[in-house]
């Protein structure tokens, strides 16, 4: 199942999208729903108490604008740093990793940091740069949204807390990142999360097997497996789970592969007239202009 958010006519809807991907038939939401995007749906499911929400007739995906699948998260969202081999030696030697310590470039326990919900933007609205930064990079991750909640949860059965995926831009201003020597202001400027383009139930894709995709301009940066996460999906359910409570809805993103622009000699920064896109198999892509 593909659940979507969406603008049609002047008016917020959340569907579900058609298996060959050129329509959506949208469920019948209040309005108070309808801003939440696929949230309440994903619950409803989640609860299987209730039946669905009813849908209407089907929209051509053509003649929607889609947006963030959960366009405000109900709390910050989850994210994991150095979560690649290559990225995190990449990271590790650019000189903004206050993690890093001699000897251990590679983590032995998940870092992990978070993104405001406010910063969640839809999977073709624009970057905008922050006239207080000047080192904009992009991070291309395959998010985990969590599905059935809880706390305490092992890593043997860590996956069956899983709904589905989505992709996002973990966008970092890097000056920032490194002054501040933490991640949370670096990471959660407004518009620093493209989100998108829809949610995809586990049942469709696996996510711990899948290609991690990223071009800027058309040339390709980023392409690496979730097959090679340093902590998988179970590990970091098991970490955040021990001491957090978590919620149908959260938003878990996995880390970035290498070839972010902090890693080019020199780095490769996003400037406005850039475009991002990002793809990941069995989601489909986000393309984002920065502006």
């Amino acid at each position: 199942m593909k659940l979507a958010a969406y603008q049609h006519q002047g008016q917020a809807g959340v569907g579900r999208v058609s298996a060959d991907g050129q329509s959506i038939e949208p469920f019948q939401l209040s309005d108070a729903e309808r801003a939440l995007g696929a949230l309440p749906v994903l619950e409803a499911l989640v609860a299987g108490g209730r039946p669905l929400f009813a849908t209407g007739a089907a929209i051509p995906l053509a003649q929607v604008q889609l947006t963030a699948p959960i366009p405000r998260p109900r709390r910050n969202i989850f994210c994991v740093g150095k979560n690649y081999h290559a990225h995190a030696r990449e990271f590790a030697g650019s000189g903004f990793d206050s993690s890093a310590k001699s000897g251990g470039d590679i983590p032995a326990d998940p870092i992990i940091f978070s993104k405001v919900p406010e910063c969640v933007v839809g999977p073709t609205d624009a970057i905008r740069m922050p006239e207080v930064s000047t080192a904009i990079d992009y991070e291309a991750e395959l998010a985990v949204i969590i599905g059935l909640g809880g706390k305490g949860i092992p890593a043997a059965s860590a996956m069956q807390h899983v709904w589905g995926y989505t992709i996002i831009n973990d966008v970092t201003a890097r000056d920032w990142q490194g002054r501040h020597q933490q991640w949370l202001l670096g990471k959660s400027f407004d518009t620093f999360c493209p989100m998108g383009p829809w949610l995809v139930s586990a049942d469709e894709m696996d996510g711990q097997n899948t290609q991690v995709k990223c071009w800027v301009n058309g040339e390709q940066r980023q392409n690496a497996s979730t097959r090679d996460l340093i902590f998988g999906i179970p590990k970091l359910i098991e970490t955040l789970s021990a001491g957090i409570t978590l919620y149908p809805g959260d938003i878990i993103a996995t880390g970035t592969p290498v070839g972010v622009g902090i890693g080019f000699k020199p780095p490769k920064y996003l400037k406005a007239g850039d475009v991002v896109k990002v793809e990941i198999d069995g989601i489909g892509f986000i393309e984002n202009p920065v502006r």
